[in-house]
């Protein structure tokens, strides 16, 4: 069998994958085969990629690396129709809430890989935590790591941790969109041109991250080394901290989190 992975999901997150792992030469087109159920969706994957599309997830599933990236709600009811004709396949799950355990009672024997990436995984920068099997061996996590490091970073932790990432890095994407929304509104609020306070709000997130990366600084010595006596930059800290800035972005993981844990019940 010449295809090496198979994916079952042609959504926003698989085909973010897909197309990162043929632009980074870790497979070729013809190393790939989708299942995708929407016609149109099928017929735009191939004609964008140029990889197999089937309506068929045993297809995909013969693949020796299966990459599950449909939604968690319909996992019982698509593992249950497939043949799994491979036991030597490695099955890697991006399924937000599906446990290990989960995934082990649907694929017996298997090595077995639960990961959670990002939507920066759609242009190459995201990050993404995996854990792993008892059934795991080295070359499994290696392969994985190679596969995720095509979309970012990646990082390994145990499951136990997998909810608190999910809340953190799986939904942080969006709590930073409305931050940069935010900031852009109260530039506009502050009398800004909308196109400019969009473009400001923008490139201050994204340049603050990348200077803090780059520079190893802790988040608190680049705010301090901002933040002057009497200053601008004080008056808007004590006003963000008055409308507990911090404590809802904490809730907001915190609240992710169990809703990670309660889809994996």
């Amino acid at each position: 069998m010449s295809v090496k992975l198979g994916v079952i999901g042609g959504g926003v997150m698989g085909s973010a994958i897909v197309s990162r792992l043929l632009t980074q030469g870790t497979y070729q087109s013809t190393d790939i085969i989708i299942s995708e159920p929407t016609l149109s969706q099928q017929a735009s994957l191939h004609q964008q990629y140029g990889v197999e599309v089937t309506g068929d997830n045993n297809l995909a599933a013969m693949a020796p690396v299966l990459l599950l990236a449909i939604k968690p709600q319909i996992f019982e009811r698509v593992v249950a129709d497939l043949k799994q004709p491979n036991p030597s396949q490695l099955v890697i799950s991006i399924l937000a809430g599906v446990s290990i355990a989960q995934l082990e009672r649907a694929f017996p024997d298997r090595a077995v890989i639960r990961a959670m990436p990002n939507t920066p995984a759609t242009v190459g920068m995201g990050i993404t935590a995996i854990s792993a099997s008892q059934h795991v061996q080295l070359q499994h996590l290696d392969l994985a790591t190679q596969i995720f490091q095509a979309v970012g970073e990646v990082v390994t932790v145990p499951e136990s941790l997998m909810d608190a990432v999910t809340g953190l890095s799986g939904s942080g994407p969006a709590y930073v969109a409305i931050a940069i929304e935010a900031l852009a509104d109260g530039g506009v609020a502050a009398g800004l041109p909308r196109p400019i306070a969009d473009r400001l709000a923008l490139q201050t997130v994204l340049g603050t991250a990348q200077l803090i990366k780059e520079s190893n600084l802790h988040p608190a010595q680049l705010k301090d080394r901002v933040t002057s006596p009497g200053g601008t930059t004080i008056a808007g800290i004590v006003k963000l901290e008055q409308s507990g800035f911090r404590s809802a972005l904490i809730e907001a993981v915190i609240a992710a989190a169990n809703r990670s844990q309660e889809l994996g019940k």
